[in-house]
């Protein structure tokens, strides 16, 4: 006699779910598979034992598929499914299949599941994980995925502070076979889908090695460049002024900068606590709108000097300075945090690599913005005004100084050295940022190995003006020197 599940009263997501495995493991059957299904659930029963060779489960193969699963969809179970229970007691085990053809179950925000199907799994009450050989979880589809990101994830519970869990790509492998085909490797039991998130291709996971390398060693550089840079300012601090003061805060901002990005894709992983990952973004984000922030004040600065406004007198000039370049991005993001922690975290970024006719995915994540909004508004929104203005203040500055040649009687030598200051400060504290807007189409390539060597090197390049501004100062200093001496030998 066979015993159908009870069907679940209550109207929360969490609950229903779990109230339904818990009847399907409970349920009493005759044979050794039974199916139960609705008009947006099938379920599947399928008492194993320790001798479990392996299970292929196929859409096309199940007596009575609801009308509304039109597309095709598979499952395949490895021999191994079964060990890790079996290796306290010889028992009947339990497996649970599950195929949700709605997801108002699973609610998620700023993406799509192809073809809104959700195929889950679970052994008893097993917790199988780490599996050597994959689950392999096959969605058939018939629709364009151009423009899209597609990423097997499964349902994490307890991840979400908005939802009952939110969907990780932890743990599994996605590759496309054919055009038609997403195929999943996981290597664990859970809920399972196909996230379809709407952005750029993915990056070819052949430049992953070099751009790694390039950016290790660029960061490195930049950050002992940094660190030697601000030691020779505070042994030399005396004869520093405001506008010295300046570029050191800059050199910090980069510092602090270098260091979190170095750090980031070591804290993002599985193994570490999610908060401290949320804690290294949230300052990775802080250092790159402080390192933004005070770009933008050394084109304001350099306007000041250049507009000759000597004569206006800013009390604390520096201290505001500083209010404004650490201040606002601080309060920036503990805005941030007190509105969205979620905000930061884990980022995922997906490696496409070719496979002989098929595409496979793989992941990297790194500590960083978790939120699409936020990347668009505080990090490409904030880079693109401070980028903007530096180069509307370089056009200017040029200008100036092209007048200032003109009217000269002896031209050339003071004129010619400040177009090189101004090209050299203003180049270093902005253009180059600017090629993280050329992402795209024939440009992606370029601009990628572009960005990460300026970038990377970006701590090094203002040390070499620092040390080329020290040597301008001291050869300055020297020939005032002779020539206050020459004066005083002919008086």
């Amino acid at each position: 006699m066979e015993k159908a599940p009870r069907r679940p009263t209550s109207t929360n997501p969490a609950e229903l779910v779990h109230s339904l495995v818990f009847s399907l493991l409970n349920a009493t059957f005759q044979g050794s598979n039974q199916t139960w299904q609705t008009s947006t659930i099938q379920t599947l029963a399928f008492k194993l034992g320790c001798d479990f060779a392996g299970l292929s489960l196929y859409s096309d193969a199940l007596d009575r598929v609801p009308q509304a699963a039109r597309a095709r969809h598979a499952m395949q179970f490895p021999t191994e499914l079964t060990k890790k229970a079996c290796r306290t007691r010889r028992r009947e085990l339990r497996l649970i299949c599950m195929y949700f053809f709605n997801t108002r179950f699973f609610p998620h925000d700023n993406s799509s599941l192809l073809n809104d199907y959700v195929l889950g799994a679970q052994l008893g009450s097993e917790h199988v994980d780490n599996l050597m050989e994959p689950i392999n979880i096959s969605f058939w589809h018939n629709q364009s995925l151009e423009g899209y990101n597609v990423t097997c994830v499964f349902w994490k519970e307890g991840a979400s502070k908005h939802h009952w869990g939110l969907w990780s790509p932890e743990g599994c492998r996605t590759e496309q076979p054919s055009p038609s085909q997403v195929l999943c490797r996981c290597n664990h039991l859970s809920y399972f889908a196909v996230l379809m998130q709407f952005s750029p291709a993915p990056l070819p996971a052949e430049l992953l090695a070099p751009l790694t390398y390039i950016s290790l060693v660029g960061c490195s550089i930049s950050i002992v460049a940094s660190l030697l840079t601000l030691l020779l300012h505070f042994h030399a601090r005396k004869q520093s002024n405001f506008i010295t003061r300046i570029h050191m805060h800059l050199h910090a901002s980069v510092l602090l900068l270098n260091v979190a990005f170095l750090l980031s894709p070591a804290l993002a992983l599985p193994s570490v606590p999610g908060a401290a990952c949320m804690a290294l973004g949230a300052i990775l984000h802080f250092a790159l709108l402080s390192c933004l922030t005070w770009m933008a004040i050394e084109g304001f600065n350099l306007y000041l000097l250049l507009g000759r406004v000597y004569n206006i007198y800013v009390r604390r000039y520096v201290l505001k300075l500083c209010a404004v370049g650490w201040g606002v991005p601080a309060l920036l993001v503990l805005l941030l945090l007190a509105i969205k922690s979620s905000a930061y975290g884990r980022h995922t970024i997906s490696l496409s690599h070719s496979q002989g006719n098929s595409t496979g995915l793989q992941h990297m994540s790194i500590c960083w913005v978790q939120s699409p909004e936020v990347h668009h508004i505080l990090v490409m929104g904030y880079g693109g005004l401070t980028t903007l203005f530096n180069l509307v203040v370089l056009a200017w500055a040029l200008r100036t100084l092209r007048r200032l040649k003109a009217r000269e009687e002896a031209p050339g030598s003071r004129a010619c050295r400040d177009t090189v200051t101004v090209l050299g400060l203003t180049v270093l504290l902005g253009t180059t940022w600017a090629l993280a807007f050329f992402s795209f189409g024939v440009f992606l390539l370029p601009q990628l190995f572009l960005f990460t060597i300026f970038n990377s090197l970006y701590g090094f390049f203002l040390f070499l003006w620092f040390c080329s501004q020290r040597c301008r100062a001291e050869a300055e200093a020297e020939a005032e020197k002779e020539a206050f001496s020459s004066s005083q030998m002919m008086h």
